[in-house]
């Protein structure tokens, strides 16, 4: 049987996570934790997969300050069921220019004795990658297929 983790144990984490402040988010981490964001580690060194709440704790103090201040991360919308949560949040922030940067993302968590045992982080990486370029990026148009043409990919 699995326990089931409090809303108010959650909600207290997010509010460390939102204050990006190591020491407060570290009390909620397992040793051993797994923390995944989907996106490309090329423009954001963020993104990937870390091991340990020593890395997760590097991610947030030093990897992500290298790409943008995070001043706002608002969870619009939480799901506790059992030792699971689904989370809905607004993460806004500033580059080293000054451009406010704003995507949404979703976290997938699981805790065990009050502690985050494994994050995953979808994020609109596309919409994420062009407010850190600060442009478009270069999309080609792919060929028009006829009908009932299967492309694989």
């Amino acid at each position: 049987m699995t326990e089931s983790v409090s809303r108010a144990l959650v909600e207290a984490f997010y509010q460390a996570y939102a204050s990006r402040d190591a020491d407060k988010i570290g009390q909620f981490l397992d040793d051993n934790v797994e923390w995944s964001i989907s996106g490309p580690i090329d423009v954001l060194p963020f993104c990937g997969t870390r091991h340990g709440k020593a890395a997760v704790l590097d991610m947030v103090g030093r990897l992500i300050p290298e790409v943008f201040r995070v001043f706002s991360f608002v969870p619009d919308a939480m799901l506790v069921d059992g030792d699971q949560v689904a989370t809905l949040s607004r993460l806004q922030a500033r580059s080293a220019d000054g451009r406010v940067i704003s995507y949404r993302l979703a976290h997938f968590v699981r805790f065990r004795a009050g502690k985050i045992v494994r994050n995953l982080s979808i994020i609109d990486s596309f919409d994420a990658v062009e407010q850190v370029l600060g442009h478009p990026l270069d999309v080609h148009e792919c060929e028009r297929r006829e009908a009932g043409e299967l492309i694989a990919v």
